[in-house]
């Protein structure tokens, strides 16, 4: 361990503050105040703290060939000193950057710990990046060092620097992970590690711009991460489901900080392609107790028969994007299960939610949780309101907000404007404190004069069964500057046409306010960041260089008027 007993207790009686009042918000929220560290490394003060002597599953790994990893709190805490004391070894110094891209297998815990031990900084990176993308991660991370399978080693080849290349497996000239359980089993560090020394270096998934860097510490993800401990709902002893790819911060938000705060197991579902079905049967298999998926994941197990699957889950929340009430609803007809929206960002932790045991408001991603304060900011004036901007107040800066971007002033200086830290969404408030989602402040539009938001339309969409995603962007208009237009996804079983078309707009009509109507339709293939998050930006940069004649538009879309079939009988 890397000091006394102070740091794990102080961390532990805010963890065990969150568990006592795990279904009494009121409580939490009054109760609640963020452990200030000074010296603190969660991998070595919590972790192995917890594992000492403890056989209980941490990490189970399964696929779908019959592949099925466990390893207990006490394995991998000894395996993740050995990989600590080779990577030493190696050359790997406290305050060295390290990309790591691995798939979701045991030799990523095993690092992440291990890096955490040294005081090594950690450079999250997925393996969907191309050289070009870890050029940039090597250049504007400094990264010293390099850990990456054996499958995505080659990738390096056109990735110059003097680096260290470790390789999980095999590959000519680099060194080799699996001589690191010859390593011995106890860690001593070198130094004390302090709260403020940095951890992790994200690049976001950059749905606007090039991916920014986001700096958070020992304490800011570990220790931040208690807030996303009690919005999932997680318990000690619980078995913990999460999808997500490795590299992105939602990974470590479900896949290592929250359930182990929590001493609860990590289950990952490793597969090459993903399939609602398989997923299912682990869930099944594996007697999830808690569960989480991002709503492209949730839209596609809507696809099936959610009943023939007897699930045991106690939870089940929904992250990364805003989810449709419609998927809610029907997740809940068929497991009785209601799903919790929650709200953050790679830059925070957790921020709103709807913890177990809160009503939940159908649309609300909840009320802000435990340790924080949210201010919703009119974006031209900054006045707080009803509605307005996501922010955060800094005179009582949460924890889990990252120390800076760390590569660029500019950004962070407008990210830290006005004694407040922006999200960049937009939401409103209703009397009972419950904030529902509107939209990126980039994205609201307007049309006729009206303020649109897509997310609003989207969910309407979203509800018709040939929708399988959709997203709303302005097009240009000559009367009315611009209309709402969709662009749609269709769901297995409906073809692209103009029948489908006709059934979409006619139930979106029904469904919505005349201003907020859906004018243009076009079906396609909708642009996403390699995080899965849909690029509306690039959609409206389509419409602008498009025109609004009818000779020159898209050969796939369809308008309202000249539907016949939409026309009421005075026109």
């Amino acid at each position: 361990m890397s000091g006394t007993l102070t740091g794990h207790a102080t961390f532990r009686a805010a963890r065990d503050l969150l568990l006592d009042h795990r279904t009494d918000y009121d409580a939490a929220r009054e109760h609640f105040s963020w452990p200030r560290l000074d010296e603190f490394n969660w991998a070595l003060d919590w972790f192995d703290v917890i594992a000492a002597g403890n056989e209980r599953p941490a990490l189970r790994v399964v696929d779908d060939e019959g592949g099925d990893q466990v390893l207990s709190f006490a394995a991998l805490s000894r395996r993740s000193s050995q990989v600590a004391n080779w990577f030493r070894d190696e050359g790997v110094e406290r305050g060295d950057a390290v990309i790591v891209m691995l798939a979701n297998r045991i030799e990523l815990w095993e690092t992440i710990l291990a890096l955490a031990k040294l005081g090594a900084v950690l450079i999250p990176a997925t393996t969907l990046l191309e050289p070009s993308d870890l050029i940039d991660r090597l250049e504007r991370g400094k990264a010293r060092h390099v850990v990456v399978a054996s499958e995505d080693a080659n990738k390096f080849d056109q990735v110059p620097g003097e680096y260290t290349r470790i390789v999980v497996g095999e590959y000519p000239g680099w060194r080799r992970y699996g001589t690191a359980y010859d390593s011995p089993g106890d860690f001593a560090p070198d130094a004390p590690t302090h709260g403020s020394d940095p951890l992790l270096l994200y690049f976001t998934s950059g749905t606007t711009a090039r991916p920014k860097l986001v700096e958070h510490t020992h304490v800011s993800y570990p220790v931040g991460h208690l807030s996303t401990m009690y919005w999932l709902g997680l318990q000690p002893g619980d078995v913990h489901l999460n999808v997500s790819s490795p590299g992105w911060a939602k990974h470590a938000w479900s896949n290592v900080f929250a359930p182990w705060n929590a001493e609860a197991c990590v289950l990952v579902h490793a597969y090459e392609r993903f399939d609602a079905r398989a997923l299912l049967d682990q869930m099944v298999r594996c007697a999830v107790d808690t569960f989480c998926a991002p709503p492209t994941v949730w839209r596609m197990l809507i696809q099936e028969d959610l009943t023939a699957w007897p699930v045991s889950v106690r939870e089940l929340v929904a992250a990364g994007e805003p989810l449709n009430p419609e998927v809610i609803e029907q997740v809940h007809r068929a497991w009785g299960i209601t799903i919790r929206d929650g709200y953050g960002q790679t830059e925070t932790t957790a921020q709103i939610g709807n913890p177990p045991g809160a009503a939940v408001k159908s649309g609300s991603m909840g009320r802000p949780l435990p340790g924080y304060a949210i201010e919703l900011a009119d974006p031209i004036s900054g006045q707080p309101g009803e509605e307005g901007e996501i922010t955060i107040p800094l005179v009582s800066r949460p924890v889990g907000l990252m120390t800076a971007y760390r590569d660029s002033a500019e950004a962070d200086a407008e990210a830290m404007r006005g004694g407040r830290y922006h999200t960049g969404d937009v939401a409103s408030r209703d009397a009972e404190g419950y904030i529902t989602y509107v939209g990126r402040v980039d994205d609201v539009f307007k049309a006729s004069d009206y303020r649109i938001s897509p997310f609003e339309l989207e969910s309407v969409l979203i509800e018709h069964p040939a929708v399988a995603e959709a997203a709303v962007v302005p097009s240009p208009d000559p009367l009315r500057l611009a209309v709402p237009k969709a662009y749609v996804a269709v769901a297995a079983g409906h073809e692209p046409d103009r029948d489908t078309a006709l059934a979409i707009l006619t139930h979106a009509r029904e469904r919505l306010a005349p201003y907020k109507r859906i004018r243009r339709l076009e079906f396609a293939e909708l642009p996403k960041t390699i995080s899965g998050k849909i690029r509306r930006v690039e959609l409206r940069a389509r419409e602008e260089a498009g025109s609004s004649e009818p000779a020159s538009r898209p050969p796939g879309e369809f308008r309202d008027d000249e539907f016949a079939e939409l026309r009421s009988p005075s026109q």
